[in-house]
């Protein structure tokens, strides 16, 4: 009877080791498909990698039908300054008479497009390659039509470059009043959601030197230069802007003036030689005026050009040093 006993217990034992290895087996073999890194989970139930989270694109907001996602200015220029090279970074600190450092404005690049330019695409590319060396912050406005090609968000999102993409929903036959609209939509954009910066107009079919963006954010109020218009069929360049003393703007070299006394004509000032400080959009007690832009005119471009050229006290020209040097060419491509 003892001897039957203790058989029983041996095999008992037998039968736990047994099931304790297959236990430790199942559990092993289970472990080896869960990931190694850790993960975070965020409130909207996205896991990001720690692979992933090495990298840290630039801000982007796209504005349409769709989706909108807003970005605050200070929030702009903290995010555009951060994600800047240090090297570029300390380059382009400014310094006040008394030897303070100061962070640089944020420029506003508005550019309207067109679905009727066969170049888009290629212009567009072009103009990201030249923004991408310019100091931060920055932001990009560009506006087209509402389509279903996806072209430009496409080129947007491979930039690198802090930009806002606006959709426009209405028609035109007319390129030039399409380009005004476009440029309506981003400043009352800008007026609605309060971006303080520079704004300038840069058109697909410019060129920059890269200077010309340092100088502009030196723009108290109003700025203005001198434009090269190139014709790519044509031995010729024609000069577009302002006449000035110093800084002081004293007359225009400008096309098809026919009558400089009649007044209720507005000078055909070049939509892309001036720049403007974004806050006479919104704060008009500051300018002197007792309306906002929105409250003045629905054509707010209109309201701007006309706002450049009446404050003569406030408008000074670029480069400082006599605005005679030209840091802005327009260049004519024949479409095809």
């Amino acid at each position: 009877m003892g001897s039957l006993e203790r058989s029983k217990k041996k095999v008992q034992l037998w039968k736990k080791a047994i099931v304790h290895f297959l236990l430790c087996f199942v559990m092993g073999f289970f472990t080896g498909f869960a990931p190694t890194g850790k993960s975070s989970i965020f409130s909207n139930g996205v896991a990001f990698s720690n692979n992933q989270l090495g990298f840290s694109p630039q801000p982007v907001e796209v504005i349409n039908p769709v989706r909108t996602q807003n970005f605050t200015t200070r929030e702009l220029e903290e995010t555009a300054i951060s994600t800047a090279p240090k090297e570029s970074h300390d380059a382009g600190n400014l310094k006040n008479p008394n030897g303070e450092l100061y962070p640089r404005r944020l420029v506003i690049i508005v550019t309207p497009t067109s679905k009727m330019d066969r170049l888009r695409g290629v212009l567009l590319r072009r103009l990201a390659n030249t923004l991408k060396l310019v100091a931060q912050p920055l932001l990009w406005i560009v506006v087209e039509q509402v389509s279903d090609s996806a072209e430009v968000s496409e080129i947007l999102r491979n930039t690198g470059i802090m930009y806002r993409h606006v959709a426009s929903k209405e028609n035109f036959t007319d390129i030039h009043a399409e380009m005004d609209h476009q440029r309506n939509l981003a400043l009352n954009h800008i007026e609605h959601h309060r971006l303080s910066g520079i704004v300038h107009f840069a058109s697909l079919s410019n060129v920059y030197d890269l200077s010309f963006f340092q100088e502009i954010r030196a723009i108290e109020a109003f700025g203005t230069w001198p434009i090269a218009k190139l014709h790519a069929n044509r031995k010729r360049v024609i000069i577009q802007g302002p006449v000035c003393d110093s800084s002081e703007v004293i007359g225009w070299h400008l096309k098809k003036i026919e009558n400089l006394t009649h007044t209720t004509t507005p000078l055909p000032i070049h939509i892309s030689s001036f720049a403007f400080n974004s806050s006479i959009l919104w704060d008009p007690e500051r300018w002197g005026r007792t309306s906002s832009a929105q409250h003045t005119t629905q054509n707010v471009l209109k309201f701007v050009k006309k706002e450049v050229l009446e404050e003569d006290t406030k408008l000074k020209g670029i480069p400082q040093e006599g605005c005679s040097k030209v840091l802005l060419w327009n260049l004519h491509i024949s479409k095809p």
